[in-house]
């Protein structure tokens, strides 16, 4: 089935479920440990993704470290997908963290997009379900589920990658308008859903069937396909069966 490659043509949708709390202070660590004194002494490149962010924050609140909330976001939403992240309302509701923080994580992601903006041919290219489950490496191990969308232009490319929801233990609705207002906003001609199953299962669930074809259906009066839904774990992937565009 990974074989296949994706073809392009000229509401509610429920995932099912957990996060480790880490407890580490700053004022714990060793001088030379600590993430300023490390980057100072050491570089940006001694430093862990978790380390960088935690100086992005600065401090932490009164019911946790700023080391430990940067380890808890980076562990729930993944390396890749917090820097695509462009709502800080949407980043403080969904990590309980004050919304000066998920506005200066937001700033900082769009500061290095200005800076570092790819050009159209080191896109990355996606035509198949494997390269999907190549390109959400970040999504593999993460603890809570996550529905995330690769919005494609008409040559495969990817344009435009979102978290459009992360999962908790009650189950996380999603309407199709946004699913679908990146893929206008961005001009895509094609999507991808991908979300991830802690458990370690791919079996999709009669939710996930019923909500893919909702969606398809929804693509199809919106002008934008959606080609596939995968389900991905740490060890395997499998689209979800659908009347797909491909």
């Amino acid at each position: 089935m990974d074989q296949s490659y994706y073809v392009l043509q000229n509401h509610d949708i429920v995932l099912d479920n957990q996060g480790k709390h880490y407890h580490l202070k700053i004022r714990d660590l060793p001088e030379d440990e600590k993430p300023r004194e490390k980057l100072l002494k050491h570089g940006p490149l001694a430093l862990s993704v978790s380390e960088l962010m935690a100086l992005v924050l600065n401090t932490g609140t009164k019911k946790e470290g700023v080391l430990e909330m940067s380890s808890r976001i980076i562990k729930n939403y993944g390396e890749g997908s917090i820097m695509s992240q462009k709502n800080p309302v949407n980043l403080a509701n969904n990590f309980d963290i004050p919304l000066i923080k998920a506005v200066q994580i937001v700033a900082c992601a769009e500061l290095g997009r200005r800076f570092f903006q790819k050009d159209d041919l080191s896109l990355p290219v996606i035509r198949t379900a494997r390269e999907i489950y190549q390109y959400v490496r970040d999504m593999h191990n993460l603890s809570k589920e996550h529905l995330r969308g690769i919005y494609l232009n008409a040559h495969y490319k990817v344009i435009h990658d979102e978290v459009i929801s992360i999962g908790t233990v009650d189950a996380n609705i999603i309407h199709p308008r946004e699913v679908f207002k990146p893929a206008i906003e961005h001009s895509a001609v094609a999507l991808i859903l991908v979300h991830n199953h802690p458990s370690g299962s791919t079996d999709p669930s009669e939710a996930d069937l019923s909500v893919t074809r909702q969606l398809i259906d929804a693509g199809k009066l919106l002008g934008v396909d959606l080609i596939d839904h995968v389900i991905v774990t740490k060890d395997t992937f499998a689209s979800i069966p659908g009347p797909y565009h491909n």
